[in-house]
């Protein structure tokens, strides 16, 4: 049996599942839109504690690589790096679409919410996945809705998404854990919102 910690910080929450097999042992998710970066490694060793299991039982780590908010993605991503070299285990990404899609009929529209009034969208088919896309809410792209297409997520009538994503990031990742990969990347639809100075900077003078 593999046995898999799966977390998530891409939207404004701590997320986190144990998952040991096809057995979802424990799962933790924590309301939070600031935070993140302080709360997830206790949230974690809450998770292990009350699973009765520690760090160094785990065949690999699961993480959510978005899209989503920039700097939880970041968060976690680090994270997830920086314990998988010290444990000497997998991390595999997984992407919000992926975890939505996961054991769910084709064809599906995953839905993810996006800044002002906008969906991040991946449409699913028999054959595989399709571009990633950024889409207005209200404007849903009718190359994305075939003929009895499930829309799932964040759009407007859509099949809700799971409260807590992270059982599901790691069900994804068992599919994975034999295959070949790297470390776990951000995956971003759009430019961060910070954006540096237009202005010259300041002349200093002797």
């Amino acid at each position: 049996m593999s046995l898999i910690l799966a977390f998530d910080t891409s939207a404004p929450h701590c997320a986190a599942a144990l998952l040991d097999g096809d057995s979802l042992i424990a799962s933790q998710r924590e309301e939070m839109a600031r935070g993140q970066a302080e709360r997830l490694v206790p949230l974690l060793e809450e998770l292990l504690a009350t699973a009765g299991r520690n760090w160094s039982e785990l065949s690999a780590l699961a993480v959510g690589v978005g899209p989503g908010n920039f700097t939880g993605i970041r968060i976690s991503v680090s994270l997830a790096r920086g314990l998988a070299l010290g444990l000497g285990i997998p991390a595999i990404g997984v992407t919000g679409f992926d975890m939505l899609a996961h054991g769910q009929p084709r064809p599906l529209l995953a839905t993810l919410p996006a800044p002002r009034n906008q969906l991040y969208g991946q449409l699913f088919l028999d054959e595989g996945p399709g571009e990633a896309r950024l889409f207005a809410a209200e404007e849903i792209p009718a190359e994305l809705t075939p003929e009895d297409t499930l829309i799932i997520g964040a759009a407007p009538g859509a099949r809700p998404a799971p409260e807590n994503p992270a059982p599901l990031i790691a069900a994804v990742a068992t599919t994975r854990i034999d295959a070949a990969h790297g470390a776990p990347a951000p995956f971003y639809l759009r430019p961060a919102d910070a954006a540096p100075p237009r202005d010259a900077p300041p002349r200093i003078i002797p």
